[in-house]
């Protein structure tokens, strides 16, 4: 059972893939490959915008800092001029804070000028090859309009394509109908030359065509007798005698008409 599940998984599989292979369109997969491309561009280039916003912001804190520094400087000699100790060494003890806090900001700033220098190398890089990919897209799809141009030419020349092979067939139908019609004209000539077929616009009028038809029938009666007595007299074979007539081709005496009541009474 496991097999024809997995058979049954691969045919599937592959019906779906002859399927997207016919309805893949070179053209668009490579313009939705390029329009990725650019995204990732413009990505990159939006990240080394906000590594500088991060830097300018932490210069800018550094700055703040290195003028507190120098307050806290100017502040201590004060103190300590006017003689009072205790509040220079607080205002020393601040400025030694503030310096701290400076050295990291300028760590901090010095990461993130490498990192800026990074993502524009590869800004660059990415830009380069985005644009290499350009141009190869086109040319490809410029190729690929040709030869799908260069098979409908073919196709349509051969006579080997879908819209043609209608066509073609289309026609051989008509061919062949007319052809048929051709042969039927053909016989329904020979049968009315043969007397097969009769005049059908006599039929429907009145009186006419009872009288034309017991006419043929004499007509028709008369020929076969002539034809019967030809045989007869090639074959040597005596006609037998009419009606009312004697073998030797005397006519028979009439019945009397009085005998015959004489009779009846």
């Amino acid at each position: 059972m496991a097999g024809q599940s997995g058979r049954f998984t691969t045919i599937i599989k592959a019906k779906i893939s002859r399927m997207l292979d016919k309805a893949e369109d070179p053209g668009e997969t490579l313009d939705y490959g390029y329009q990725k491309q650019l995204e990732s561009l413009q990505n990159v280039k939006k990240g080394i915008a906000d590594v500088v916003t991060a830097k300018k912001r932490l210069q800018m804190q550094a700055s703040k800092i290195e003028q507190s520094v120098v307050k806290l400087d100017t502040q201590a000699r004060q103190a300590l001029a006017a003689g009072n100790e205790a509040l220079a060494r607080t205002a020393l003890e601040r400025k030694n804070v503030a310096q701290t806090e400076l050295q990291s900001l300028d760590q901090q700033v010095a990461e993130l000028e490498s990192q800026q220098e990074k993502l524009i190398a590869s800004e660059q890089k990415l830009r380069q090859k985005v644009e290499a990919f350009r141009t190869k897209k086109e040319v490809i799809k410029a190729q690929y309009s040709a030869a799908e141009a260069q098979v409908r030419i073919s196709e349509a020349a051969s006579g080997v394509g879908e819209q043609m092979a209608d066509v073609g067939m289309a026609m051989q139908r008509a061919v062949d109908k007319t052809e048929e019609m051709r042969a039927r004209a053909d016989a329904v000539g020979e049968l009315e030359a043969a007397g097969v077929l009769g005049d059908i616009t006599a039929l429907g009028e009145g009186g006419g065509d009872d009288i034309d038809r017991q006419l043929a029938q004499l007509s028709s009666g008369s020929m076969v007798d002539d034809d019967l007595a030809k045989m007869k007299a090639e074959l040597g074979i005596a006609s037998a005698p009419a009606q009312g007539e004697l073998a030797g081709g005397e006519s028979a005496p009439a019945a009397d008409p009085l005998k015959k009541q004489e009779g009846t009474a």
